[in-house]
């Protein structure tokens, strides 16, 4: 297995100082690059000879404090921020690809086919995207978690779109109790460009978060999902990703050893 495997700039807050060290320090040489810091890392990237293997876009409105709060706020649903977020994503799509990366990722939001009125307008902005992105030469990648992979699949075919794809978190299904990631993975392969390597624990209180964890003290069944990816094809980059804790530096440290041990 070749994986590219790398680091996620947002989980030490895109501090280059940080992440400079890291990538010293593991040998790695890959990075999921927020990109609204594209600006200030371009002279260090180049010159570390770091590769960029995707993008990522947030919104300014995403209000992560509670379940109920970003199913509201999340990704390109509220109408009320479309206009706002139709052209941060629109720039964020212009500078992936003006930089040469392939792909963009993002949470677009809570898929709710039930909602009808509502699917039809979230489906109609990603397409827009969707297109901007295909014009550009680039791919949007829609990261798991906030629905089932049944339900992302939906969507996914309904859409079928060659610029759309899907950058699969493990962790997600967990953290938003979505379903176990092994048999994911088997369900949205043919979407899947771009994976995060991230664990986590469950909730036992419904409608609450799960708890993310260091890659290797979670219930992510590590040796099954790699084993998937593998039996599946899958080729493609392995992010490093840790948004909790406070040790971080140690955490994605500490996974790419473990990930390369799996791995090779």
């Amino acid at each position: 297995m070749s994986n590219p495997i790398g680091i996620c700039t947002w989980s030490l807050k895109n501090d280059m100082a940080d992440i400079r060290k890291v990538m010293d320090l593991t040998g790695l040489g890959h990075l999921h690059l927020e990109i609204g810091a594209a600006d200030a890392f371009a002279d260090a990237i180049g010159g570390a000879g770091w590769s960029i293997t995707s993008t990522m876009v947030a919104f300014p409105q995403e209000d992560y404090s509670t379940m109920d709060r970003i199913r509201a706020t999340g990704g390109i649903v509220p109408d009320d921020c479309w206009q706002v977020n139709r052209g941060i994503a629109l720039d964020a799509i212009s500078k992936t690809a003006g930089i040469g990366v392939e792909f963009l990722s993002t949470h677009a939001g809570f898929i709710d086919h039930a909602d009808r009125a509502g699917y039809a307008v979230f489906r109609d902005r990603l397409l827009e995207l969707a297109d901007a992105a295909g014009e550009s030469g680039i791919k949007l990648l829609l990261e798991t978690g906030q629905e089932t992979a049944d339900e992302l699949r939906f969507c996914l075919e309904d859409l079928d779109h060659p610029a759309i794809g899907v950058n699969f978190d493990p962790a997600n299904m967990i953290l938003y109790g979505k379903g176990d990631p092994v048999a994911a993975v088997q369900v949205l392969f043919p979407w899947i460009r771009h994976v995060h390597v991230k664990d986590a624990i469950r909730t036992t209180v419904p409608g609450e978060w799960g708890t993310e964890v260091a890659w290797g003290d979670g219930e992510v069944p590590h040796d099954k999902f790699l084993k998937v990816l593998t039996e599946s094809g899958y080729a493609g980059p392995l992010a490093i990703e840790r948004e909790a804790g406070d040790q971080r530096m140690v955490d994605i440290q500490q996974a790419a050893v473990l990930l390369r041990k799996q791995l090779y």
